[in-house]
């Protein structure tokens, strides 16, 4: 392996100094070729923050949290933008009647008509930026601009506790009861399964927690512990969209590290046979095959992990 290569045995660890420095390169000159560091971005009469955020105010109103979490904006910042945009005339910034925090961002017909003259200039820079290159440079600087952003994405990515009753923590369970269904030769029936009532995943006798991205719940996680006995991990699931960016790995250790903070010594789960990237993913993070400890009616395969 080059020494030059960012290879952090968990999250959060520093990047090797070569490594920063490339990141730093590369960022010096993306900012530099689309024109970040202009006042008038494409031309326009707005900087880039202001055009990012008038982009994200579509037709049917847009909630200013939405965009918020989206572009991961400071609340005070993201208000100055839209106040500009206002009065600009370009968007309408209304309160909701039941609730007067809930805002919405309309844009106004000039404001589409700005909207779309970006669009246009947008892609004429990105036209800009493959016209001097070969087709094969064209697919290679495509294809390695979806590798970034797929990564870049995997480090926004935030695994947090959260109350398992939560409306983002239903929804991801009733994606994973559906995907468990339709993977499942007999089908999955939530109530046949173990440990079905969510209120045990919460303090003092669990922990659940959501994967988000951009403000988005794209995964879940839950872990009980048990005095004498290793922990028991629970409904992991990740979202399409998100698979292979290493998401499932990031819960995993969540709950791990959430099992050994309560003195577990271990901590073991089960899955079905169907399941073949979650048991790839198991025997990858240290975890070994053991003998069934328990009746999980979909289980044909039973794990076990020493926690350091």
């Amino acid at each position: 392996m080059s020494n030059d290569a960012v290879v952090p045995t968990r999250p959060g660890e520093p990047a090797e100094p070569t490594s920063v420095e490339r990141v730093r390169a590369f960022n010096r000159t993306v900012t530099t070729r689309i024109g970040a560091l202009e006042d008038h971005y494409l031309g326009s009469a707005r900087s880039l923050g202001s055009s990012r955020v008038l982009w994200e105010v579509h037709d049917g109103g847009v909630d200013v949290r939405d965009i918020r979490e989206r572009l991961e904006l400071d609340s005070g910042y993201l208000s100055r933008l839209l106040r500009s945009l206002e009065r600009e005339g370009l968007v309408t910034v209304e309160s909701s009647s039941a609730d007067s925090r809930v805002r919405t961002v309309q844009p106004t017909d000039a404001g589409r008509a700005e909207r779309d003259e970006l669009d246009r200039r947008s892609d004429e820079l990105a036209a800009s930026l493959l016209a001097p290159l070969s087709n094969g440079q064209r697919r290679r600087l495509v294809d390695a601009m979806q590798t970034v952003i797929r990564l870049l994405d995997a480090a926004l990515v935030q695994v947090e506790p959260a109350d398992a009753a939560s409306e983002d923590a239903r929804r991801c369970l009733a994606a994973y009861y559906d995907e468990l269904a339709r993977r499942f030769p007999g089908g999955f029936d939530p109530g046949r399964s173990l440990h079905p009532d969510t209120h045990e995943f919460a303090e003092p006798t669990g922990l659940f927690v959501l994967a988000r991205l951009h403000g988005r719940a794209v995964g879940c996680g839950a872990v009980l512990f048990h005095e004498d006995v290793p922990a028991y991990i629970k409904r992991m699931w990740v979202d399409d969209a998100v698979r292979g960016m290493g998401v499932g790995r990031r819960i995993l250790a969540a709950l791990e590290d959430a099992a050994r903070a309560h003195g577990a010594a271990s901590v073991t789960l089960e899955t079905n046979a169907s399941l073949t990237e979650a048991i790839a993913m198991y025997r990858a993070s240290g975890y070994a095959e053991v003998a069934p400890f328990n009746d999980e009616v979909y289980a044909d395969h039973w794990f076990e992990k020493p926690l350091a």
